[in-house]
């Protein structure tokens, strides 16, 4: 969690300065805001990883600076409140809240429920870098392929280029399209090059397998095909 950016939005400078104090020695960065507007200030400027935001604040109230902050940003939020009816915990939910804390609270607690959504956070960020499919696995974050669970040896390229036919599964790409996406509007080559880099990927990706993910279209390129099982192409 090192450097991760912690806003603290509460009126009650007690609460906010012991909540600051103890997220710092769990190696945050923290800044704080009293009331509504400042919130809203620093949620732009600050970019925090995550807002832990009260309820009841001058100017604008957490509910409205909730539903404002969700206009424009995904960041995570934990609400704090007094108030501890379950129709308050719902409205908060509903307004794009991701957790709800009833004061009083302890502050490790807080800071517990923080690092567990700041990891949940990361684990959906790196789920995005990673397409699965049947005994083929695609890390774009670590440019790996990995074939029946072992990872293959491939290069960059070769990587981009089977990343975005999978990103884009059933699209078809001429070769000229992959020739500017992956080697950019400048490189000298021509479509040997791509034609080159799919019939590597080919012999790599398939590995005895019967099916072919990567299927050319005939007189204008290539596409990237999902398959539910390898019966289906038999």
């Amino acid at each position: 969690m090192e450097n991760k950016k912690i806003l603290v939005v509460d009126d009650e400078e007690n609460v906010s300065e012991l909540l600051k104090l103890y997220l710092e020695a769990e190696g945050f960065v923290v800044d704080v805001a009293d009331n509504g507007l400042e919130a809203l200030e620093l949620a732009v400027k600050f970019k925090p990883d995550l807002i832990i935001l009260d309820i009841m604040l001058p100017y604008k109230d957490g509910w409205q600076v909730a539903k404002e902050l969700r206009k424009d940003m995904d960041t995570p939020i934990i609400m704090l409140s007094a108030k501890s009816e379950e129709s308050d915990k719902i409205l908060g939910l509903n307004l794009g809240g991701d957790d709800y804390v009833t004061k009083p609270f302890s502050p490790g607690e807080v800071a517990a429920r923080v690092k567990a959504i700041l990891r949940r956070v990361k684990n959906e960020e790196q789920e995005k870098d990673i397409l699965k499919f049947p005994y083929l696995i695609i890390d774009f974050s670590k440019y790996e392929i990995i074939v029946d669970g072992e990872q293959i040896v491939s290069t960059p390229k070769e990587v981009e280029m089977l990343w975005l036919l999978a990103s884009n599964a059933g699209r078809v790409f001429t070769r000229d399209q992959l020739l500017n996406k992956i080697w950019g509007y400048d490189y000298l080559g021509d479509s040997r090059t791509v034609d080159t880099h799919v019939k590597r990927l080919r012999r790599k990706t398939e590995k005895g397998h019967p099916y072919t993910y990567i299927q050319t279209v005939w007189g204008v390129g290539y596409k990237f095909e999902v398959i539910k099982n390898e019966e289906e192409s038999i």
